[in-house]
């Protein structure tokens, strides 16, 4: 068996740019800045780059992304690149990566394949180090993208600041048992910001949930919009809502617009029930959209964005069912599980095998599951077919409820994951790790 050293060799070595495709280098130093959160506030954040978010990371598909690592934090760090399908020792987590020691630096790179919005961050110590603010988007493009007005790309995300201004160190029954949800609600990386819009103008907003914890279900001043993307690109045609709910980790492309001249919006999440003890029962703002003078739209949206195969057609067997669960304990307070078993060893995935399994939520609090490295379809929600047909890597398992998914393992072998995006569940046991073969 190879050793991972050699896998990354290889990788690395093999990891080439497509014909008229370039090679993107990228430079990111992990280190503690000054940061403001709340105008006027300074707060000591972990930053990739100095900045929260980190830098938008662009590309196009077929590049190749280098991406330098440079730890200077006290403590180790890795980065995950969150919805990338890349090879299993460039995925960034600690099943198959030794932690970026501080003074180190780490080089990733692999070939971007799918055109979509991703973001990546750190997977290490991540109740610590992502509400302290190491997370960032990656914006992978096509030649043939949707023509709006604009581009948009917005990362929300809560910390909990104390009397002092600063993060507050993590609590314990309560916020194991819910996940932290901070006081203070941001849009990248400052408090309830102000969006400036022109009018008569349509807009492309891709945006990612990087929240610890926190469900976002997203209304536009209960305007409608147009869906267009989930985490895995483009969806075949747009859907109409007033609405959208992403859980932690996931993501949502959406067409907003026109407004008129004057017009001030409210940006936000509307209250939804998630089995925490906390609660939200009035909506809650992250931003406000104010609208200024009219401008020419060069907007065009077609009736059909993308083709979209399905991987299941008819009645089909489950090949696994993965059981989320829960349990009380000395560590962690609230302690969680994957069929019984924290920090589950699951069963190895055959290269080429369509996988259908059935994510069973055995605890009265939902969960976002997120497969690492992978696309998979949802057949079923709560045992209803689900629409529309899209690609995720992300999918909210509601209370006593179950998701079915579909997904085939391409050939990229190695120690895959999978886990609940709260992240603090993650660090409390519910999380498996597992093996793709040839």
């Amino acid at each position: 068996m190879r050793s991972v050293s050699d896998a990354y060799a290889q990788a690395f070595a093999e990891a080439q740019p497509d014909a008229g495709r370039s090679v993107v280098r990228v430079d990111l130093d992990v280190r503690e800045v000054e940061w403001e959160f709340v105008p006027g506030q300074h707060t000591r954040a972990w930053t990739f780059g100095g900045q929260v978010p980190g830098p938008t990371i662009e590309a196009q598909v077929g590049d190749v992304l280098e991406i330098h690592v440079a730890n200077r934090l006290a403590e180790p760090t890795v980065v995950h690149w969150h919805g990338l399908r890349i090879p299993a020792v460039m995925d960034g987590n600690e099943r198959v990566q030794n932690p970026i020691v501080p003074g180190e630096t780490f080089v990733y790179r692999f070939r971007v394949p799918d055109a979509g919005t991703f973001w990546y961050h750190s997977h290490f110590n991540e109740t610590v180090q992502l509400e302290r603010g190491l997370y960032g988007a990656l914006i992978v493009r096509v030649a043939d993208e949707p023509v709006l007005d604009a581009d948009r790309t917005f990362v929300l995300d809560d910390v909990e600041l104390d009397k002092n201004g600063e993060i507050a160190a993590p609590g314990w029954w309560i916020e194991s048992h819910d996940g932290r949800e901070g006081n203070t609600r941001l849009v990248n990386g400052r408090q309830e910001p102000e969006i400036q819009m022109a009018a008569g103008q349509m807009e492309r907003w891709r945006i990612v949930n990087a929240a610890s914890a926190r469900y976002v279900r997203l209304s536009v001043g209960g305007r409608p919009f147009q869906i267009i993307g989930t985490g895995g690109g483009l969806i075949p045609e747009p859907v109409a809502t007033t609405e959208v709910l992403l859980a932690p980790a996931d993501r949502t492309e959406i067409v907003v617009g026109p407004f008129a001249e004057g017009e001030t919006i409210r940006v936000e999440t509307l209250p939804f029930n998630r089995g925490s003890f906390k609660g939200h029962k009035k909506p809650e703002r992250f931003a406000t959209v104010v609208v200024g003078a009219a401008a020419p739209s060069k907007a065009q949206l077609p009736e059909r964005l993308r083709e979209i195969e399905p991987l299941v057609t008819g009645a089909v067997t489950p090949k696994r069912t993965v059981r989320l669960g829960f349990g009380l304990g000395m560590k962690h307070g609230v302690e969680f599980n994957i069929n019984h078993e924290q920090h589950h060893h699951d069963e190895p995935v055959r290269i080429g095998e369509l996988q259908v399994w059935d994510v069973i939520n055995r605890s009265p609090v939902h969960h976002p599951f997120h497969l690492h490295g992978y696309f998979f379809q949802v057949l079923e929600v709560n045992g209803k077919t689900h629409d529309p047909l899209a690609w995720h890597d992300t999918v909210n398992v509601s209370a006593f409820g179950s998701v079915r998914i579909a997904w085939v393992a391409d050939d990229r072998p190695g120690m895959w994951m999978y886990h609940c995006h709260i992240l603090e569940h993650h660090a409390a046991g519910m999380m498996a790790h597992f093996e793709v073969i040839r």
